[in-house]
């Protein structure tokens, strides 16, 4: 076996849509090699050996760029660190859209905090217009419900819960909390699923589906989102509110991604049968949209990538 190819964990999705994890910490530099053959297994586990290709992934531009971050809403210096390290990353990557995964005014939801915990650890990119998506965490309600989250306009919230898109993606932002109205959300986000004619399909929220973290498994999400997901091919769910980073192997052909290593107190988190990669570590996610596959990276404040993936399409 060649040297390249001792070089990276190959991991199979437990579906068609394929997926590979790449664990080892590296410079934001070149994309490295990746496996091209991908084996799908009931289990999800793909055998280990010399029997699998490695082929680069084409040097060619991403249609869409986009960076995650939860839980960031602290205004100390785990935000300002992370912030930073975003800056530095679209110097050389630009990017136009940040999702936020919730929690975003700690510890209540106080909007008379937003400019010690959003507008100043974010001044920069905002001065390049780059565009904040918000979600409602459970600490964000706790003041007005998080009315006045929803209505600040450089969150760029259309209601508790809402739809956006960037071609070739639709986002879908989601109010998992424990006030939702699901009676009414759900059979909204069936119809935008329905009616959508994009690709790629990635939904948010502050809540985690999977999570080898503190919360763990969320059954009751679980069922009342996944039925949806498969049936219109959802590719990516996302969420914070576990202080950790976590990257599921394919779930149904979904990849389940916690990103609530944005700025608060980091947690422990474990490794559960379908983690690809944990790590509690601050810092955020790029996300790389290309016509037939996402890449992405997570990135440490020491602008290190310490877990790489692509969900093919």
């Amino acid at each position: 076996m060649s040297l390249k190819r001792r070089q990276f964990l190959l991991l199979a999705s437990l579906s068609t849509a394929g997926f590979i994890g790449l664990g080892a910490t590296r410079k934001i530099l070149s994309l490295p090699e990746i496996p091209k053959q991908q084996i799908s297994q009931e289990n999800g586990a793909m055998p280990q050996g010399d029997d699998y290709e490695i082929a680069s992934i084409p040097e060619d531009k991403p249609l869409f760029r986009f960076v995650t971050i939860g839980d960031v809403g602290t205004g100390e210096t785990g935000q300002y660190e992370v912030a930073n390290a975003m800056v530095r990353y679209h110097q050389n990557h630009p990017f136009k859209v940040v999702t936020l995964l919730g929690d975003n005014i700690y510890t209540n939801g106080e909007i008379e905090k937003i400019k010690d915990v959003f507008e100043k650890p974010y001044q920069s990119l905002l001065e390049q217009s780059v565009k904040f998506y918000a979600c409602l965490g459970n600490h964000d309600i706790r003041t007005e419900n998080g009315n006045r989250q929803v209505t600040y306009p450089l969150f760029n919230m259309q209601g508790r819960y809402y739809t956006f898109k960037y071609d070739p993606v639709q986002f879908f932002v989601l109010d998992a909390n424990d006030n939702a109205d699901w009676d009414k959300q759900i059979p909204w986000l069936e119809d935008q699923l329905q009616r959508n004619q994009t690709p790629w399909k990635i939904v948010y929220s502050h809540f985690p589906m999977y999570s080898s973290g503190l919360y763990g498994v969320n059954k009751i999400l679980i069922n009342r989102l996944t039925p949806l997901f498969k049936k219109y091919g959802v590719q990516l769910y996302m969420n914070g509110h576990e202080h950790n980073y976590e990257r599921t192997q394919p779930i149904h052909g979904i990849t389940y991604l916690v990103n609530g290593n944005g700025g608060a107190n980091i947690r422990p988190v474990g490794s559960s049968e379908w983690t690809a990669k944990a790590a509690s570590t601050h810092g955020f996610t790029a996300i790389e949209v290309y016509a037939d596959r996402m890449i992405i990276q997570a990135i440490d404040t020491n602008d290190q990538v310490f877990d790489q993936g692509i969900i093919r399409l």
